[in-house]
């Protein structure tokens, strides 16, 4: 079996009387891709938060390599620390990038904050290539780069601490769809040959079928189903994973029948866990 990296158990996460996140579990292994799909309120982006310290659950655990990481981080030492072991990549790097920072002094000072004395210069140049960025890149400024050389930017910042697990939030959605397929091999391509763990946080089942070796299904803030992703996509069990599936437009496509399934199924209860309740180490 391999190393399990993150292991989430029992997450409940209340905003009133909204059960954003409710009795959520699952775990992700070394080298594993883990895909978080449903729409817009179903708590992925909640639970993603909560995974990465930036949000406290009202109730569960969190685990990265078997050490309790539970709750907001406190503390400059405990947040780097933190940091060296998961980082989050956002929807929009332009906000996520100083805009008066160039690319190399962005690399740099995340360097330094982590790895004081080490030899920056060769690690940047490192980082640039692994993203597929050439040096021209490393005097630009963000505005001076395009949508997807900035999200390698920020995925290079994410990889600069060398870190676990890498929590990827609609990371391509925001990309032209060439431009989104060649995010994806390079993250592909960094999966094989670091062994970082990727959290998928999507809504786009293509990119799930793409990038991710498991998926877990989320609704109303509970996981719906959960598998293997080929099976769950060729073979779903539950209404709301088929609803997802046919919502895609292809030929054939009945808009109006998807609306009407949509009703229905609006109407109808979360329905149960389909892990049963139990936490599984996904490869």
């Amino acid at each position: 079996m391999a190393e399990t990296v993150l292991h989430v158990s029992g997450l409940h996460r209340r905003y009133g009387s909204v059960r954003a996140v409710d009795d959520v579990s699952f775990s992700l292994a070394r080298g594993g891709s883990l895909g978080i799909v449903g729409e817009s309120g179903s708590g992925k982006t909640t639970t993603a938060r909560i995974v990465v310290g930036l949000e406290a659950p009202d109730e569960g655990h969190i685990r990265i390599r078997g050490d309790e990481r539970t709750g907001r981080v406190r503390g400059r030492a405990a947040r780097l620390a933190r940091a060296r072991e998961i980082q989050m990549v956002f929807q929009d790097p332009f906000l996520s990038l100083d805009p008066r920072v160039s690319v190399e002094a962005a690399l740099r000072e995340t360097l330094r904050l982590h790895f004081p004395g080490a030899d920056h210069a060769r690690r940047i140049a490192e980082l640039l290539d692994q993203v597929g960025l050439g040096s021209r890149a490393r005097d630009a400024l963000p505005r001076q780069l395009s949508g997807g050389q900035r999200q390698r930017v920020a995925i290079a910042r994410a990889l600069a601490v060398e870190p676990a697990i890498l929590v990827l939030d609609e990371a391509v959605a925001a990309l032209d769809v060439s431009v989104q397929a060649q995010i994806l091999n390079l993250l592909a391509d960094i999966r094989a040959e670091t062994g970082v763990g990727y959290l998928f946080i999507t809504h786009d089942l293509g990119v799930v079928r793409c990038v991710t070796d498991d998926v877990i299904v989320m609704r109303q803030g509970r996981i719906v189903e959960a598998g293997a992703t080929e099976r769950v996509l060729a073979s779903p069990q539950h209404p709301y994973t088929r609803l997802l599936l046919e919502s895609v437009p292809r030929p054939g496509w009945d808009p109006h029948t998807i609306a009407a399934a949509r009703r229905a199924l609006h109407h109808a209860p979360a329905g149960p866990d389909r892990t049963n309740g139990q936490s599984t180490v996904l490869n």
